[in-house]
């Protein structure tokens, strides 16, 4: 499960952003090169995340795809493949751009009287993922 380095650095960055605050859900833009399961991303956050002012809270991911123009015909086209082809002429000779990003967008905190959650726009914050994990 590599999606356990990509929480690590997306933890470090919701803590720097909560600064002490718990959190209930963080929304995180996941580039389609990192290959990230929504679901195991997900299982991994909580996992990394226990104990700390994190613990429990879910994760919305969406996933960024990558864009793509084809060098033998005119098509530009997004898709989720590291090394696509052409959906038009099949040709390999594709440029791609993005889908590599990795960026915490929100965090929803919990209200400390069980009302409403605030949510807060985090910038976007990019992320680095860990290599120790």
């Amino acid at each position: 499960m590599h999606e356990i380095g990509y929480c690590a650095g997306v933890l470090e960055a919701v803590e720097r952003r909560a600064a002490g605050r718990p959190v209930a859900r963080i929304g995180v833009l996941v580039g389609a090169l990192h290959r990230i399961s929504p679901a195991a991303f997900e299982q991994s956050f909580r996992l990394v995340a226990d104990g700390g002012i994190a613990a429990g809270a879910s994760t919305d991911v969406r996933i960024a795809p990558v864009r793509a123009t084809c060098a033998l015909c005119p098509a530009a086209f997004e898709t989720a493949e590291a090394a696509p082809t052409c959906p038009d002429c099949h040709g390999t000779d594709v440029a791609i751009e993005g889908g590599d990003e990795l960026v915490l967008q929100w965090v929803e905190y919990t209200s400390p009287d069980g009302g409403e959650a605030a949510r807060e726009a985090a910038g976007p914050v990019p992320v680095s993922a860990r290599e120790d994990h």
